[in-house]
């Protein structure tokens, strides 16, 4: 799959990646349209990508369906095995997956590293699904029982995004695979080489040929997924605009479809907060992966005089420094859209403390950074409070009462993640229960919930039933079966006979 050729830095290697589908088992050229796969780290090329039309679905789809008839016929249990397998290669692969992730994504090592580090617990949680799968039963009536089991769909889609190569294809795969099903996954074209690794790596655990397989492409191809009679269930992860699209495309297929958006996360901070714990926590969560993750702080909200805070979170932001603790955005375009959005925000009124365009760092001329900003005295009205900005950027606003700051964070469109930080209990409570999001988090910057329990947030956030990850993944990818079961032939004869 890949050339090597030169040194990037000290851990990164630069590449040539010849990227193809996988289907069938085996990685298959696509068609004549590619686009060209750039190194957010420099701007270097990497290598192109096809862009597959509904010929290399169509054989995808007919690959995964000749598969699935002995892939569900086998029980749980053995289809664990491939998984228990699976796991032990990306822990001994974990340094390649890593520079992997950083030299296709821009993020930094270790938090290449924290990525792989989760796709392991996913995995792990998949391989415990036959102990949390032993069906229900019960004697109903004398003689007579009811049972329920969990059956695979078929043919099922997923469709993820830039941001987290190798963890978010884990939100799906492991379980759903593990369930029963055969896949079809389609990778962000931005960040295409670390599914091609994924697939060699399945394949080397033991999945049989169909299983899984990869097309690779643009907006044509997802759309054709959304349509596709073969695809009974379609999950996806990325913007707020798309997610709709595809839930509504899919849904109006008479597809089961969970489609996760963009968020707009609130922090509020009191000023009872511990300083230096809120200052690291919220820098954290503003800057970790450039701001690409849709569980970063975007937003916060301080109540009262938090002005010694604020300032610790300055100090706290200028340590992370683009190419040394701080990655890349994904693109130019991404970039430019970032700086754009600070730059209409101090036209409007809003005060940069730290600011952090025009960031370049050297020996990576050709790379897309920004480095971390700080932004005071931002309005609920302005666009940096209300959209997504999808970068390392800190839109602070200010409310007198934790009232005001609630109603502040339920007015958001998005209901993601929200956050408070506070040493009263009673305030973290108010906070729990009123906040309009999926997930929240108390002296936490980034409440992802841990295996088993499951990831996905509110509102404009998520479109579907259910969650992605965790115990609520198991009804999204399987279907229940109901057997009522009489062999005594001198039961007393009621109803159910």
């Amino acid at each position: 799959m890949t050339i090597m050729t030169e040194s990037v830095s000290g851990t990164v290697s630069k590449s040539t990646y010849d990227v193809k589908n996988y289907i069938g088992g085996q990685f298959i050229n696509g068609t004549e349209r590619s686009l060209e796969i750039l190194s957010p780290i420099d701007g270097t090329h990497l290598g192109h990508v096809p862009l597959s039309t509904t010929t290399e679905l169509d054989a995808a789809v007919t690959a995964a369906s000749a598969a699935f008839p002995a892939w569900s016929a086998k029980t749980m249990k053995d289809r664990v095995q491939i998984f228990y397998r699976y796991r032990t290669l990306l822990e001994q692969h974990m340094t390649e997956l890593s520079e992997l992730i950083q030299l296709e994504n821009g993020k930094t090592f270790d938090e290449a590293r924290a990525e792989i580090e989760k796709s392991i617990e996913l995995t792990e949680f998949a391989c415990s699904l036959p102990q949390m799968m032993a069906g229900e039963i019960m004697e109903v009536s004398r003689g007579v029982e009811c049972r329920i089991d969990q059956k695979p769909l078929g043919v099922v889609a997923s469709i993820a995004p830039f941001n987290f190569p190798h963890m978010v294809p884990h939100w799906t795969i492991p379980n759903a695979l593990v369930l029963g099903n055969c896949m079809i996954f389609k990778p962000s074209e931005v960040v295409p080489i670390t599914a091609n690794r994924i697939a060699e790596m399945l394949k080397e655990a033991g999945l049989p040929d169909g299983v899984f397989n990869i097309v690779n492409g643009d907006r044509e191809i997802v759309e054709a997924i959304c349509d596709h009679d073969g695809i009974e269930a379609v999950s996806f992860v990325g913007s707020t605009r798309i997610a709709k699209v595809v839930y509504r495309r899919a849904t109006n297929n008479l597809k089961r479809a969970l489609a996760l958006g963009g968020a707009k996360n609130h922090l509020i901070v009191m000023p009872d907060a511990h300083p230096e714990m809120t200052a690291s926590n919220v820098t954290a969560s503003m800057s970790g992966c450039a701001g690409q993750r849709c569980m970063a702080a975007s937003a916060m909200v301080g109540v009262g005089n938090i002005d010694p805070i604020i300032e610790r979170i300055c100090d706290e932001a200028r340590k992370v420094v683009p190419g040394i603790n701080l990655g890349s955005v994904i693109s130019q375009a991404a970039k430019q859209r970032i700086e754009r959005y600070i730059t209409e925000a101090e036209a409007a009124g809003a005060k940069v403390l730290v600011d952090g365009r025009n960031a370049v760092v050297h020996g990576k001329e050709g790379g897309f950074y920004v480095a971390p900003t700080v932004i005071d005295h931002v309005t609920p009205d302005m666009a940096i409070a209300q959209e997504e900005v999808f970068g390392p950027v800190l839109a602070i606003m200010r409310s007198n009462s934790l009232d005001d700051a609630l109603q502040i964070e339920n007015g958001s469109d998005y209901g993601n993640a929200a956050a408070v930080f506070t040493q009263n209990g009673g305030i973290a409570r108010q906070v729990m229960e009123q906040a309009s999001a999926g997930m929240i988090g108390v002296n936490i910057g980034v409440p992802v919930p841990r295996e088993p329990f499951s990831f996905g947030g509110w509102n404009e956030s998520k479109f579907g039933v259910g969650d992605i990850t965790g115990v609520s993944s198991i009804e999204f990818w399987t279907q229940r079966k109901k057997t009522s079961i009489k062999w005594n032939p001198e039961s007393r004869t009621n109803w159910m006979s």
